[in-house]
């Protein structure tokens, strides 16, 4: 008799701990898979606005609190202000060939082979095609849209990569199209919440969206989550580690 219960208890533990793994392995499917992050295994987050984006070319955007030095191919910088334009980290990565794209009041503080950009010109830069698209806030004033501040939008791998800068949820997103990977400002305060980043990732319907902006000057690791939870089911989104 003790040995049947003790054989009924063991078959209960098993069925509910197969529940269990099942339901976790079913939500953890529905909201990535291995293709999915493959298309982001090129991708390198060093924090802020901060990545290394690796492919035909090494671009690198927004350096700041770099690290590691290295030659970069391309630096997209979207704006002047010192947690985005930071001379000293763009230095550390600049070599003889390195291209920089940036805007006009951001030029004025740096050296080197500089394309000076605005809000909707093109350029091809080492074979990499770059465009520049508007970003600036809707009910604050950190980023006037006179200033002629930007995101971009750029391929590489094949992938049409649009890194937001630092903006709120503007018309302008509704036009972005065939966007792969878009990384979005989560944070509040100078940018959009994970709310507001949310929608506008479901304006832009990226196949992947990477949060960013948190955890160094504003924002936490909660809006990542915020905004990863608001888009579940929707749209899928990689919270990468901070490098």
């Amino acid at each position: 008799m003790k040995a049947i219960k003790r054989n009924l208890i063991l078959t209960l533990l098993v069925v509910l701990m197969a529940g269990v793994f099942t339901d976790n392995t079913l939500a953890y499917a529905e909201h990535t898979s291995k293709e999915e992050h493959s298309m982001v295994n090129h991708i390198r987050w060093l924090g802020h606005d901060s990545f290394r984006v690796a492919g035909e070319k090494i671009i690198y955007t927004d350096p700041f609190n770099i690290k590691k030095k290295e030659e970069a191919d391309i630096i997209l910088v979207t704006h002047e202000h010192f947690d985005h334009c930071s001379p000293e980290d763009i230095s550390k990565l600049q070599g003889k060939d390195t291209i920089i794209v940036t805007t006009g009041d951001c030029a004025t503080k740096l050296k080197g082979n500089i394309k000076i950009i605005r809000p909707g010109e093109k350029l091809t830069v080492s074979g990499i095609p770059i465009e520049a698209v508007p970003a600036y806030n809707t009910n604050k004033n950190f980023h006037p849209k006179s200033n002629g501040w930007v995101g971009y939008v750029f391929t590489i791998n094949g992938l049409q990569h649009y890194i937001a800068g630092d903006t709120d949820y503007i018309s302008e997103m509704k036009s972005l199209k065939d966007i792969d990977i878009a990384f979005l400002p989560v944070s509040g305060t100078y940018v959009m919440t994970a709310n507001e980043a949310a929608k506008a990732a479901l304006t832009i319907k990226p196949k992947t969206a990477i949060p960013m902006h948190y955890g160094s000057i504003v924002g936490t690791n909660n809006d990542a989550d915020s905004f990863s939870n608001a888009l579940k089911g929707k749209i899928d989104v990689v919270i990468l580690k901070q490098e």
